[in-house]
């Protein structure tokens, strides 16, 4: 399985956000989609669009007015990896057969493996949402194994 690139990048931004406003909760600091843009080198556009998918995902939250910017929704801790993904990809499917409502299958009718994508599904998205948003925007110190 690989990440989309809007997923990967959703993974960056949110883990900038985390260290800019505060990895332990959905503090009072605020973050622009331009500073969020300058810390990660994606484009501003892109930054939007995502920052538009988190929002309506509840990870992100827009503060308008003075001191206004974006600042989690949630604390760090409590956004997992799983979240993130879900929120650019829609929910976590493994074999196209597994998203609810695709019958594009040619192989649908006679397949004896297709009723058993959930539980595969249900596992890979147990993996990912084991991973914290907290993690994720943590420094990893030299010298570790990437």
């Amino acid at each position: 399985m690989r990440l989309s690139s809007m997923a990967d990048y959703a993974v960056v931004t949110m883990s900038a956000a985390a260290r800019h406003c505060g990895r332990h909760g959905a503090g009072s600091a605020r973050v622009s989609a331009q500073q969020l843009a300058d810390e990660t080198g994606l484009p501003v556009p892109t930054v939007q669009k995502l920052v538009s998918k988190l929002s309506a995902a509840g990870l992100l939250k827009s503060v308008r007015g003075l001191g206004g910017g974006l600042k989690l929704a949630r604390p760090a801790a409590a956004i997992t990896l799983a979240d993130i993904v879900e929120a650019v990809e829609g929910p976590i499917a493994l074999a196209p057969c597994s998203v609810h409502g695709r019958h594009d299958c040619t192989l649908e009718a006679e397949c004896t493996v297709r009723p058993h994508w959930p539980m595969v599904d249900e596992a890979l998205r147990g993996a990912l949402a084991g991973v914290s948003l907290i993690q994720l925007a943590r420094p990893v110190p030299a010298g570790a194994p990437a």
